[in-house]
């Protein structure tokens, strides 16, 4: 799953361990995830949005992989 959490961390201006902390997960999983190592759930994906003020598709994308 793509996603854009680098680009919109630098828009807002905030550090991997700030985004963590308002999700509530480790900066090691928000790391994992912007590199693209780790799915993460439905809530995690849908707090990372809506503290960026996006809609989950606009964060995240499914790739043909995905459905496999």
């Amino acid at each position: 799953m793509k996603n854009r959490i680098r680009i919109e961390r630098a828009v807002l201006n905030i550090s991997q361990q700030e985004l963590a902390e308002k999700v509530g997960v480790s900066r090691q999983t928000i790391n994992a995830i912007e590199l693209e190592k780790y799915v993460p759930s439905a809530l995690v994906v849908m707090k990372i949005a809506h503290i960026f003020g996006k809609s989950v598709n606009e964060v995240f994308e499914l790739e043909d992989k995905d459905w496999k």
